[in-house]
């Protein structure tokens, strides 16, 4: 008999979204018309679901306005999806409400470009301002 296929359930999907996680900081932007970008290339979370180590590169650009987001209190957050379970599509969606939140920027970009697994490749982006459904 073959196995017992475990379903997704809401509790996967919801994994995550609101979990404690560090306070990103920012600093007082000098400057107006330009462009940041930092790249985190050693992400890693746990998938809600089977409880596998999930890796990749998230990407944050951004068009600061009054504040910037502070390096170090971004590394201390993204860290803390180290043991966390949730999902990909979750945790750039969740990084961009975030780090968005944390410094009211112009415009962001947030995308997650997760290694293989299983044979695919998954790349999830979100951007600031959200467009109304």
């Amino acid at each position: 008999m073959p196995p017992k296929k475990r379903e997704y359930t809401p509790e996967h999907a919801r994994g995550g979204v609101k979990a404690g996680l560090p306070t990103i900081e920012t600093w007082p932007n000098q400057y107006r018309g330009y462009e940041i970008t930092i790249t985190i290339p050693e992400y890693t979370s746990i998938c809600p679901r089977t409880g596998l180590p999930d890796f990749g590169t998230i990407t944050i650009q951004y068009l600061p306005d009054k504040q910037c987001l502070e390096l170090k209190s971004l590394k201390y957050y993204i860290l803390g999806y180290r043991n966390l379970g949730i999902f990909y599509e979750n945790a750039v969606n969740r990084i961009l409400d975030d780090a968005a939140r944390a410094c009211r920027p112009k415009w962001m970009l947030v995308r997650g470009a997760f290694t293989t697994r299983g044979g695919m490749r998954a790349t999830v982006e979100a951007r600031y301002p959200r467009k109304r459904r």
